[in-house]
């Protein structure tokens, strides 16, 4: 069994304890706390050696070595390397080891900031600070320089995510930024101001150095402590709902955060400022927001309490602008506010028929949407087949409309070849189709005559050229003899004739006999549309586009048997033809 020396961890006092297996487990220190030697053997201290600030086992006695340089760490020598200095409240001088980080005074039990208090003690002794730089951790937004007593030409170090402001009897004056600065009366004119500052380099001044924490205190919890009581603005029901997230905070003001929260306090740590059990601040006043500021969001976007985790965003960026307006006049600032869960009733009976609300809901609008698309899909279907079909009538009827105008055409070809072969075989026997016209009518003149009764003066020279022709071939009678008789029998040539491009004159008849050219329109015949190809401003009786003829829009009388209301180009008692 080995004896070694065990610091209090309360008051800093060494008590004398044992290794082995029926050694005390609990020591009692004389400033009333109760060591246990298991969870207290294990003790944090400053390496006088190296100045780290390591763990070792205090059980090891003097063969307990510092983690890092190796030296002894727990040997006598090392017990009588103290500090002595005096207590921040009532003054009595105090003596602790060197390396002990806080003690308790056994008079008013206040816990002195060891390494504050040697250094205060330094600079009362040696003189005047001469570094004036932040020595906190990054989880303190707001730090106090321990030395209030400086002279003029210190330096003061600020770092890139610090400010250092000035203050003399409760009023903020001077700020700095970033940077090295030597303590000047011409840097320093607000606390100029207050009081007459000494010109020399060795005068001395009385201020207090906050240093603000401007880094972004990251991933701070918050969770709303009771349900938050609010109507579904979709269903109209009443339910209660938890929150919780995360969100980030920094100064953006540091006047306004050292005058409206730190005022004279030593600093603010994050746990002072937003630390649960009622500690923090702002506890209590984000959170109260927060309850306030969900319901009224999820109310005025009509965000449905089913439908919420989808819209965490919105709601996070509403919430984190609402605090904000807040927290604007205490110079501070949520730059990221995040409602990570939303905590849902799920045995609220509310909240069941809720959810059967909004799945029947679901269905109806659901199967009024497949309505509506089998509809649009109905109705574009029978707008393809429509207008399938007009396409299917339009090819349809320019089909007609071509075979009628292939017809016409073909009829008007074979007419021209036919009237061209008749002009032809006229032409080669020697007469004119004027003559092969009156020629045919004589012999139907003739025909009539001899088969009809009584006679008439036409009938008698009809039948007298039936009966020359028939008896031509007997008596020898020759042509010569008989063309007076049959000039007699020739009709009179109409005067409304026409001249041919191939050079013959004053022809009666529709087509030239010579070259089978038809007759042209007269100049001053009514123009015409087709109705069946619709081609515009046709003058001749034919369109020229589809062979469709020219309705006929007049009628006229017959001036030889005395018919009226005749459309065609022939009587039809009588046989005349429409005059031109």
């Amino acid at each position: 069994m080995s004896k070694f020396v065990i610091e209090c961890p309360h008051c800093g006092r060494y008590a004398e304890a044992k290794t082995g297996f029926w050694a005390k487990r609990k020591i009692d220190c004389s400033c009333g706390f109760v060591i246990d030697v298991h969870t207290d053997k294990l003790a944090s201290r400053v390496c006088p050696h190296c100045g780290n600030n390591v763990v070792f086992d205090q059980s090891k006695g003097v063969a307990a070595k510092c983690p890092v340089c190796g030296e002894p760490i727990n040997t006598m020598a090392e017990q009588d390397k103290t500090v002595e200095f005096s207590c921040e409240q009532c003054g009595i001088r105090l003596r602790t080891t060197k390396g002990a980080t806080t003690y308790t005074c056994p008079v008013c039990d206040h816990v002195n900031d060891v390494a504050e208090r040697v250094k205060s003690e330094e600079i009362r002794k040696d003189g005047l600070a001469s570094i004036i730089k932040y020595e906190g951790d990054n989880d303190t937004l707001v730090w106090k320089h321990p030395i209030e007593d400086f002279n003029l030409g210190s330096q003061l170090i600020v770092h890139e995510s610090q400010e250092a402001i000035f203050f003399r009897d409760g009023q903020a004056l001077d700020l700095f930024s970033a940077g090295r600065y030597t303590l000047e009366t011409q840097q320093l004119p607000l606390l100029e101001k207050l009081y007459k500052l000494p010109t020399d380099t060795e005068g001395t001044f009385h201020s207090e150095v906050y240093f603000i924490n401007l880094a972004t205190q990251m991933g701070i919890k918050w969770g709303t402590d009771s349900k938050v009581r609010l109507f579904d603005p979709t269903s109209g029901l009443h339910v209660e709902l938890g929150a919780s997230g995360e969100f980030n905070i920094k100064v953006v003001d540091s006047r306004k955060l050292l005058l409206k929260v730190v005022g004279t306090t030593g600093g603010l740590s994050q746990e002072q400022l937003l630390g649960g059990n009622g500690k923090g601040f702002f506890r209590a006043m984000v959170m109260t927001q927060v309850k306030s500021f969900l319901a009224q969001t999820i109310r005025e976007n009509s965000i449905s309490v089913l439908a919420i985790d989808e819209r965490l965003m919105e709601l996070s960026e509403a919430l984190r602008v609402c605090v904000n307006k807040n927290l604007a006049d205490y110079g501070l600032e949520m730059p990221e506010f995040y409602v990570s869960r939303i905590v849902t009733p799920d045995d609220d009976p509310n909240f069941r028929r809720m959810k059967e609300q909004y799945a029947a809901q679901y269905l109806l609008v659901r199967e009024e949407e497949i309505k509506r698309k089998e509809a649009e899909a109905a109705a574009a279907r029978r707008a393809v087949e429509a207008e399938a079909d007009a396409r299917v009538k339009v090819i349809g009827a320019q089909g007609e409309a071509e075979a009628l105008k292939i017809q016409r055409q073909a009829e008007a070809d074979a007419y021209r070849m036919q009237a061209e072969a008749e002009a032809l075989e006229m032409k080669m026997k020697g007469y004119t189709y004027e003559q092969e016209t009156a020629r045919r009518v004589g012999m139907e003149a003739m025909k009539n005559g001899i088969a009809g009764e009584g006679g008439s003066a036409l009938g008698d020279i009809a039948g007298l050229g039936v009966t020359l022709g028939a008896m031509g071939g007997v008596i020898g009678m020759t042509r010569e003899a008989m063309e007076p008789v049959m000039e007699s029998m020739q009709p009179v040539t109409p005067a409304n004739t026409w001249n041919c491009s191939c050079g013959r004159k004053d022809i009666s008849s529709r087509f030239c006999p010579d070259c089978g050219s038809p007759r042209p329109a007269p100049a001053d015949v009514e123009p015409w549309d087709c109705p069946e190809c619709g081609a515009k401003h046709i003058r001749s009786r034919f369109c020229p586009e589809c062979g469709c003829k020219r309705p006929v829009t007049e009628t006229w009388d017959c001036p030889k048997c005395g018919t009226k209301g005749i459309a065609s180009k022939f009587c039809p008692e009588c046989g005349e033809k429409r005059g031109e």
